[in-house]
């Protein structure tokens, strides 16, 4: 089902997005200091100070001996890819806000788990009418850009395994068309990018390529989201262009820091 483009609620509270983003940075970057998640949110570090404290109590974040917090027992089920998460997201950045220099379009960083899709940074255009950053949101792979592109890494047997009818038990209508989607995760084999044309979110449009280590084994994707209206078919090829250029030297990034 298409959903529509994402905004904040009418009576959003600014502390509660203030702790979510701070859980989600622990969650997905290892650590944090007091000034570091203040100059994150953009908040004094009084504010970053009692967020924090909040987290600890509720068991969301711990503090070690050298003052810095990490994620707590709530969160640390994604420990896991801690280090390989930090890593992509810290070596990125500075891509993705060429990316966001060159056209002026959100540009972000997503990563597959399952058959869900995170995105692990985003960095918003100056554009007055743009997409807002979805740092720390999670869709389902296949209604994703890069989603769709990391899937059609997978061999068959991993797909089904993805898309086992057991795992869609409580949520049948979720489950994609298997046959559906082998057939566009083909085409996608072949063109090396991906499309979203209002298949996540109505009204955004999103163009991505995959992101490789060493190995040739995609580790992530890179993509950016545009309002529909902004999208012109005619530049995709130099849009894909840039894309492939930046993820290129993220690759080249990645492998230095072996």
């Amino acid at each position: 089902m298409d959903k529509p483009l994402k905004t904040p609620p009418p009576y959003p509270i600014a502390s509660v997005d203030h702790a979510l983003r701070a859980a989600t940075i622990l969650q997905m970057e290892g650590g944090a200091t007091v000034s570091q998640i203040a100059e994150r949110l953009g908040v004094a570090r009084s504010t970053a100070h009692r967020l924090l404290a909040m987290l600890v109590y509720r068991d969301f974040a711990v503090q070690d001996e050298d003052r810095v917090y990490r994620a707590g027992p709530v969160l640390e089920l994604a420990a896991h890819s801690q280090s390989l998460v930090s890593r992509l997201r810290a070596a990125a950045l500075p891509h993705l806000h060429r990316v966001v220099d060159l056209l002026d379009e959100t540009t972000n960083l997503i990563v597959r788990t399952g058959d869900t899709t995170r995105f692990i940074a985003s960095v918003e255009c100056r554009q007055a009418l743009r997409v807002g950053s979805r740092e720390g949101m999670v869709f389902p792979a296949h209604r994703t850009t890069t989603g769709l592109l990391l899937l059609a890494e997978l061999t068959e047997e991993e797909l089904e395994e993805v898309y086992a009818p057991e795992r869609y038990r409580d949520r049948p209508a979720e489950r994609p068309d298997l046959a559906r989607l082998r057939t566009e995760l083909r085409r996608l084999r072949r063109n090396g990018f991906a499309v979203n044309k209002e298949r996540s979110e109505r009204g955004l449009v999103a163009v991505g390529v995959p992101v490789r280590d060493r190995d040739g084994t995609a580790l992530a994707g890179l993509s950016v989201s545009m309002p529909g209206v902004r999208y012109d078919p005619h530049r995709l090829q130099p849009l894909v262009a840039v894309l492939e250029t930046t993820a290129r030297a993220l690759e080249k990034d990645l492998a230095e820091q072996h």
